[in-house]
């Protein structure tokens, strides 16, 4: 298990993402609502994926998508599974509506009924990722246990990885002041918020091969690092979804 199988047109990545959209995603940051700096991270990270699934004037589809949106009930945007390639036959990605509460655990149970549907199909592909995004403490049941039977799942590239991106300004005793420069947070960084030690739980390591990709783009997480970011900016928060896309790709 070691995460180096390649995405290829026989052999698609899956990724899951989970987006909170609850109300409190209308708060501004960097002079923008919360959920158009995730609309706006998240549609980067998808174009990233058309180009490195472009070959010459050929879309080869290494990717396939699912984006579930949640408040106090969850809201499948894709109506199912899409390829990359069917994404950017549409141009745009449906629009993220800030609604009420945020129960996690719904969205996290329902990404768990898709990897039992779609694992058995997947055994020499990727090991498929979960990023889940929010900016607050879930409203519903925990969702840990249900994040931790999902990291459990496996194919023989490894065990389904789940990455979280937590929009807060109270994780961290000190600011980044330089992201791209940043080694990442590890097991034993000192959390200043109770619900980010709870994500913190429920994130995987990160691959060697995924530390790799984000290097060549200039991103310097150090070895150990989990898949979990603090978006208090933009960047970081668009670090996050770029990390969801460093799948390894055929050349």
């Amino acid at each position: 298990m070691n995460y180096t199988i390649q995405a290829s047109q026989r052999t698609p990545a899956l990724i899951i993402y989970l987006i909170d959209i609850s109300a409190s995603m209308n708060m501004l940051m960097d002079q923008k609502r919360r959920i158009d700096v995730v609309y706006e991270a998240l549609s980067l990270a998808i174009r990233q994926m058309v180009f490195r699934s472009t070959k010459g004037n050929r879309l080869t589809p290494r990717y396939r998508i699912a984006i579930l949106a949640y408040s106090d009930d969850v809201y499948d945007l894709l109506n199912g599974i899409k390829g990359i390639d069917e994404i950017a036959a549409v141009g745009s990605l449906p629009d993220l509506t800030p609604k009420r509460f945020s129960d996690s655990a719904k969205a996290f149970l329902q990404a768990e009924r898709i990897l039992q549907s779609e694992l058995p199909h997947m055994q020499d592909c990727p090991a498929p990722l979960v990023c889940h995004m929010t900016d607050g403490v879930s409203t519903g049941d925990d969702p840990e246990p249900i994040a931790k039977r999902i990291m459990s799942m496996s194919v023989p590239d490894g065990n389904v990885l789940v990455e979280n991106i937590f929009i807060s300004d109270h994780i961290l005793d000190q600011p980044i002041p330089q992201p791209r420069r940043w080694k990442g947070i590890h097991p034993e960084t000192a959390l200043q918020d109770e619900h980010a030690v709870k994500l913190r739980n429920m994130s995987s390591p990160l691959p060697e091969s995924y530390r790799e990709m984000l290097a060549e783009a200039d991103y310097l997480l150090a070895p150990g690092a989990l898949m979990m970011l603090p978006g208090n900016c933009a960047e970081l928060v668009s670090i996050g979804f770029q990390m969801s896309a460093a799948t390894p790709v055929r050349a």
